[in-house]
Order: structure tokens, then sequence, then C-alpha cells
């Protein structure tokens, strides 16, 4: 169907609606409406939100504002609540998506919406790569494990993400400084996102913190298709004391830029999280924040030193 019989198709359905009273007409088919003002979660406040215009030929003109701003995120949706500032003082004390209101059995169309931009955060931080410029910036050579399929198979074989494979540990034997203190990795994980969003203000902290410590801090590198037990096979090959590995976390609606930092002592060939620390939700603006995550990372890693374990050992020793 060319451009010419789409457009004519549309005016027809135009016309229909207009004819119906379903659609309000323009004084002319130049004509376009205001820009709404949408009400944020507090009744006394709008704030008027730009829209994204498509206009039709026969006078139709949709408004569809951007559903993923603060404004509209945590804008209560529920028509005639019986107790409006209760709704938008429980809205606002929880990210949880409440409040989002229907229409008959389903949800709303703003909900709907929010939930497809959040979900599609989702896949961008499952499906895309590191950015190569970050990696430079901090002179992260790349090696790979034993996935080799892409990120498919990496979400349906953790097993795969768990080994390096024959090249990448030839490189790490060939560039990396062995039986350090502490040995630092990145790991893409399940969110390239988490990394780019912490690692320019976390990495500096820990090496700063190790080498004011006067302890060695190894080669780092950056490993992709990267699992957690991966760390066994690092400390296989360079003997460190302690391994901290920073890995993207799974990513949740519309949250993709939570980081973990895992640790564990002398890492080894069948150690499991039961020998491992973590700190977890490392991200600005309602997490742990990365600069002080980078300190405490330090401290625990100089405990593991003092203590010789990790994990459920670690605990046990205090």
């Amino acid at each position: 169907m060319d451009d010419a019989k789409l457009a004519a198709i549309v005016e027809a359905v135009v016309r229909e609606l207009k004819a119906a009273g379903a659609v309000k007409p323009f004084a002319s088919s130049s004509d376009t409406p205001p820009a709404p003002v949408l009400q944020t979660s507090s009744p006394a406040s709008t704030v008027p939100i730009k829209p994204h215009t498509a206009a039709f030929s026969g006078g139709l003109t949709i408004d569809l504002p951007d559903p993923v701003t603060p404004e509209l995120r945590y804008r209560p949706l529920v028509k005639n609540p019986k107790d409006a500032s209760g709704l938008n003082a429980l809205v606002a004390s929880t990210t949880a998506r409440i409040g989002v209101g229907r229409a008959g059995p389903r949800y709303s169309t703003a909900s709907l919406l929010l939930f497809q931009g959040d979900h599609a955060v989702t896949q961008d931080a499952l499906y895309r790569d590191v950015d190569q410029k970050l990696l430079n910036e901090f002179n992260l050579f790349t090696v790979e494990t034993k996935v080799t399929g892409g990120k498919q198979e990496y979400l349906l074989r953790p097993d795969l993400g768990r080994l390096l494979n024959d090249e990448a540990k030839r490189i790490i034997n060939e560039k990396c400084q062995k039986n350090v203190n502490i040995q630092v990795v990145v790991g893409d994980g399940l969110s390239s996102q988490a990394v780019e969003s912490n690692l320019r203000q976390m990495f500096p902290v820990i090496k700063q913190g190790v080498q004011s410590a006067n302890l060695t801090f190894g080669t780092p590198f950056f490993i992709k298709h990267a699992r957690v037990g991966v760390m066994n096979d690092v400390g296989e090959l360079i003997k460190p004391d302690v391994v901290i590995l920073l890995i993207g976390e799974r990513p949740g609606l519309g949250r993709a830029e939570s980081m973990s930092a895992y640790m564990g002592y002398k890492p080894k060939y069948g150690d499991t999280d039961a020998d491992r620390d973590v700190v977890c939700n490392i991200f600005e603006n309602g997490g742990t924040n990365p600069l002080e995550a980078g300190a405490f990372v330090v401290q625990i890693a100089q405990k593991m030193r003092q203590h010789q374990a990790s994990g459920v050992k670690l605990k046990m020793a205090k």
C-alpha cells in the first residue's frame, strides 16, 4: 500500500470520528490544540510537559508526553480517589508501582507506556556491551569467558560465564602481575549500564585506598560475559590475596545502574558464594553511593587479609 492510499484511509477514519463526535474538530486543518498541563503528584502544583505531537492532515492531533519523567512517573492515576492527599503520600513513600489506575479491567495507557519504557531500559542493559571508551579510559584490556554464542547463550548458560576461555588465560598470564595483595576485575554481568554509571567514581577510590594502605594493586582488566564465579579462575591464575569483582547486577524495570562488588580471599576452584562477600546495590540517588562503596570495599579487603578468610569464615573469625 502506497503513502497516498494510506493517507486517504487515515483521513476517512478521521472524518468518521468527527461525524460521530468522538473527535472535536479544530478551526482549520492547520490548527493544533494547546500543549496540555499535566497534574503532578502534588495537587497544589502543575508542571507543563512538552508533548510529542503527531498531526494528521484531517486535523486530528495526538499528544504523547514522555511517561518516564519524574513528574509523570509518580503521578497517581486513580480517578476520583476517596483520599487524594493520602494517595499522594502513599505514592511518594515508595518506588513500587501503586496508584496506577485502570481503564476497565486493564491498565491505563499512561501506566502501560511507562511499563514498556522501563522494560526497554532493562533490555538495553542486558544486551548492550560496555562502552569501549570507558575501558580505554582505565586501561582495561578485555578477555572473555567460554560464552561463544553472544548474549543469548550468556543468559541461558551461566556456567560458561564462570569460566575463562583458553585465550583469556594466556593473556592474563602474559599481562598481569602475580601474587599481588589486591586484584581488581571488572565484569559486564547482567547490566552494562551499571558499569558505565559507577566505574568512574568507584575505581579510583579503590585504587587510592589500596595504595594508601601500602598494599600492592594488581593489573586490572575487563571480562566480557562474566558471572561471579569467574573469580575462581582469576584467583587460580594470579594468586592474589583478595580478588574484587565489580559487576553489573540483574536490572529491574527502569533500574539498570545497580552494580555489585564481589570479594573473595584467595579464591580457587570449588569456591561458592559462601566463600565470598559482596557490597551490592551500588548506585547514586537511592543506593550505596559508589564513592562510599569504594572505601568500604577497601576496608573489607584489609579484614580479609588480617583474618585470612572471606565469606562465612570471615564472619566466624570476627
